[in-house]
Formats: C-alpha cells, sequence, structure tokens
C-alpha cells in the first residue's frame, strides 16, 4: 500500500470527497484529517467476536478510532464486518449485538446522530432477485436479518449492500447479457420486465438494488434506504475470466458513475440516488484468489491510472488521470464557418482573452481556425471549472486528456 499521505494526496487531486477504510488504521485517520473527506471507518470480521461478546471491547474501540480523532478527521459511518453472513457465517450470532454495543458507545458519545452504524450484506443472500419485486432474503438468516433491519430502522440508518454484476453475469450461464451488465443502451426488446409490475429495468445493478428493498419490504420494513458500499468490474483476469477486461471495466465504471451521478435513481424509487462506493482505489497485487482479484482497482500503487475513466457527460467529478488534467479541443472534422462562430463567441460574449491569438502573438501560429477556436474553447473550459457542458460549442468541441498546446 502507498503511505496514507499518498493515499489521501491522490484523493484530494481526484476531488474524491467519500472514501470507504476497511479497518481503522491509525495513519489513514490521522492523514485524512482537515481533508472534509468524508470516511467510512470498518470493524474487519476478525474483530468481530471480540466486539460483538464485550460492550467494553466495543467501547474501547470506538474511543480509540472514533472519538479521538473526530470531528478532525469527518468520520461519518462505521461499518461493522464485511459480507459477515456469507463469509464469516459463524461470527453472525454475535453481529447485530456488535453493532449495538458500536452505537451504545456512539451514544455515549453524543455521536450518533453524526455518526451511523451498519454492516454490508452480500447481495447474494437474495434469493429469487428477479423479477426484483417478488425477491426475498434468504430465510434461514432472518434471525439475524430481522433485529439489524429493527436497528437500522430505529436509528435512521442505511442498509449498506455489496453488489457484484460481473458475478451475477458470470454465473448466469448466459441468461444476463454483457450489455445489460454493463449499463450498455439496450433495444426495447432487450431490456428485462418484471412480470409483476411491468417495469423495465436496463441494468443488472438497478435490478440488485430495487430486489433489496423488496426483500425487506418482504420483512415489512420499507423505510431504510439501501447504499451500495462495493461494485466495480475487473479489469484483468485468468484465461476462464474473459471478461475482467480494462475495456468492460472502464464502461463498468464510466457507466455506473454517469447513472449515480444523474439521481435517475432506480425503477422502484426513481429519483432516489443510490449513494455507491467503487471498489477500489487501487489494484492489489499480493491478493490470493484468481487473477482477476488483484485487479479491482482504478490506480497503481504508484498512482498510475489503470484506465482513464470516460466521463464525458458528468461533468467535473472524478477523471482518473493523475494530473487530473482535461482540456477542450476543437473537432477536426466540425464545419469551419461553425467553428469561427464559436470562436467569436468565447472571445466576445464568452469574455475569453484572445489577444494572444493576433498575429505577432504568442499563440498565433499555427494561423488556422481550428487552432486558434481549441485556444479559446480551451481556456473558456477551465475558466468555467471544467464542467461538462463548458465544451459543447454547439457539438464543434469534445472534451480530451490530450494536451493541445505545444
Amino acid at each position: 500500500m502507498p503511505h496514507p499521505t499518498q493515499v489521501v494526496a491522490l484523493l484530494k487531486a481526484q476531488r474524491i470527497q467519500h472514501v470507504r477504510l476497511y479497518n481503522a488504521d491509525q495513519g489513514m485517520i490521522v492523514a485524512l484529517a482537515k481533508t472534509g473527506i468524508r470516511v467510512m471507518v470498518s470493524i474487519p470480521n476478525e474483530e468481530l467476536l471480540g466486539i460483538g461478546q464485550s460492550n467494553s471491547t466495543a467501547a474501547n474501540w470506538v474511543s480509540r478510532n472514533i472519538v479521538a480523532h473526530y470531528p478532525a478527521t469527518n468520520i461519518t459511518s462505521i461499518s461493522v464486518g464485511s459480507d459477515v453472513l456469507t463469509t464469516l457465517p459463524n461470527a453472525a450470532p454475535v453481529l447485530v449485538n456488535a453493532i449495538k454495543f458500536v452505537h451504545s458507545a456512539l451514544v455515549a458519545s453524543h455521536l450518533d446522530k453524526q455518526i451511523k452504524v451498519s454492516s454490508p450484506i452480500s447481495s447474494s443472500i437474495i434469493l429469487d432477485s428477479f423479477p426484483p419485486s417478488q425477491a426475498f432474503f434468504n430465510r434461514s438468516w432472518n434471525p439475524v436479518l430481522v433485529p439489524l433491519l429493527n436497528f437500522l430502522q430505529s436509528t435512521d440508518s442505511f442498509l449498506m449492500l455489496n453488489a457484484y454484476p460481473y458475478y451475477d453475469y458470470r454465473q448466469s450461464n448466459g441468461a444476463i447479457s454483457l450489455d445489460y451488465a454493463l449499463f450498455k443502451p439496450l433495444a426495447p426488446n432487450k431490456e428485462a420486465v418484471d412480470a409483476n409490475t411491468l417495469v423495465h429495468y436496463t441494468n443488472v445493478f438497478d435490478a440488485i438494488v430495487d430486489a433489496t428493498y423488496s426483500a425487506m419490504a418482504f420483512l415489512n420494513f420499507t423505510n431504510i434506504p439501501v447504499i451500495v458500499t462495493e461494485t466495480g468490474w475487473p479489469s484483468k483476469g485468468d484465461s476462464n475470466e474473459p471478461d475482467a477486461t480494462l475495456e468492460n471495466a472502464n464502461t463498468y465504471n464510466s457507466n455506473l458513475i454517469r447513472h449515480v451521478m444523474n439521481k435517475t435513481g432506480t425503477p422502484k424509487n426513481p429519483g432516489v440516488a443510490v449513494s455507491t462506493y467503487i471498489y477500489e482505489l487501487y489494484n492489489e497485487d499480493m491478493k490470493p484468489g484468481p487473477l482477476s482479484e488483484k485487479h479491482w482497482g482504478l490506480f497503481e500503487a504508484n498512482g498510475d491510472p489503470v484506465y482513464i475513466l470516460r466521463l464525458t457527460g458528468s461533468g467535473s467529478l472524478l477523471s482518473n488521470d493523475t494530473t487530473n488534467q482535461t482540456y477542450c479541443t476543437a473537432k477536426d472534422d466540425a464545419d469551419p464557418k461553425m467553428l469561427q462562430a464559436a470562436l467569436d463567441w468565447a472571445c466576445g460574449p464568452g469574455k475569453v482573452d484572445c489577444s494572444p491569438l493576433l498575429q505577432g502573438k504568442p499563440c498565433y501560429e499555427p494561423d488556422n481556425v481550428i487552432a486558434h477556436a481549441t485556444y479559446a474553447f480551451n481556456t473558456y473550459y477551465h475558466r468555467m471549472g471544467k464542467t461538462s457542458d463548458a465544451c459543447d460549442f454547439n457539438g464543434v468541441a469534445d472534451i480530451t486528456t490530450t494536451d493541445p498546446s505545444n
């Protein structure tokens, strides 16, 4: 792992505002202080049994890892374990106790309103997940899930969900198409239709989230929000994982970001954005298991992006180019009259200082409308904070990661 200060420098350069830690690493929590970044801290599964069996152990954990650092570090939630029911079932009986003990310690420090407690569950415990309207949780887990949901409802917390369309696609034996898993546009006859509600689903992600809402409703919980604590796509895999590619990983995460940021919500809850964490920030070269396990990251450990996300249209959210540089250039095939009109607008009403384009000035050469328009477009785009709509100019401009100046 890079040093915590390097991690935080990357988060800041990328303007990442929320991060989930898989533990309560002191160096990481300290490095995040005074950045304003919202932090989810986690109790690892291996510490769960101790905390779930002892109120004082839980209180000590909260005192050491939360109270000692808040509010300098903007801790907003605590994840108690992860996928406990599916990966550590012997700890499941103490899961809700652990959550309640941690919450009680927050109450004692008057932090329970600011910091929410929950535990990520795997979408694999949802049975009969399509159509979403008839999904339900694996009933054998009801003795844990019902008290968990009761707790989340009574404390205004949220259900944490780990959702992986990649695995659903892999395990579907062809029933799920790759385009449907990757949020690619589908012809209406290729969309999945919930036979009970006649609602159309255009991607697996929305179907998983709505199945989760239905599974909660089946147990009579209808007002607990869902946040997705993990989702993503691997960029490399073994020979038996042909869909773990750079192209697919880029497509999934770019489309996911656009989908979440558009706040379209899901068919069951339209307009309610699903807060989502991308798994994960860095590739993990030491991780055991199939090759894909090492390749879920957006960045290599040295900070180099694994791929450049395609985010035109979703504003200046995250361009995981380490230098965070994007530029606005004139399209080579644009109509010269349209380009000249857009250049005149940028240098006039757009208030760009175009004096460097005059004869004898530094940006006069090359003296053609494409080069001059690119100078004006890019200057305007940077001044407007690099939002996607600041680089349109009636369709004659495009955002690029290649610096047009020389």
